[in-house]
């Protein structure tokens, strides 16, 4: 079973992702800031890390470079949900090394069909 690592201070956010890619059949741990997030991802090394720009304790890109410099991590898919997104913001953060970007309404289809795509 693959396993999901999701990222965000809001709780309404982590349970609407973690329910429907566990209605996808994958299995998701939730962390609420960044210094959890790293922590989570270095102990459990899940197949894929969703998180959102703006993180409790540090933003989406200095989060997405510390998982990059851990060896053990650095080739996990890394997919943003962005929130307020603004132009420019996809290309930003695919700049950045972000595998995948989406920004917030997401459809759940597309969220479910991203992370199938990301997890072959």
């Amino acid at each position: 079973m693959k396993k999901v690592l999701v990222v965000d201070g809001r709780l309404s956010n982590r349970d609407l992702v973690r329910t429907v890619l566990e209605s996808s059949g994958y299995k998701v741990a939730e962390a609420s800031d960044a210094a959890e997030a790293l922590r989570s991802a270095r102990d459990w090394k899940p197949d894929l890390i969703i998180l959102g720009l703006h993180t409790p304790g540090i933003d989406g890109c200095a989060l997405l470079h510390e998982i990059r410099c851990d060896q053990e991590l650095t080739a996990t898919p890394v997919m943003v949900l962005a929130s307020n997104a603004i132009p420019g913001d996809r290309e930003r953060v695919l700049a950045a090394g972000f595998t995948c970007y989406l920004a917030r309404p997401v459809a759940l289809p597309t969220l479910r069909s991203e992370a199938e795509r990301l997890l072959p």
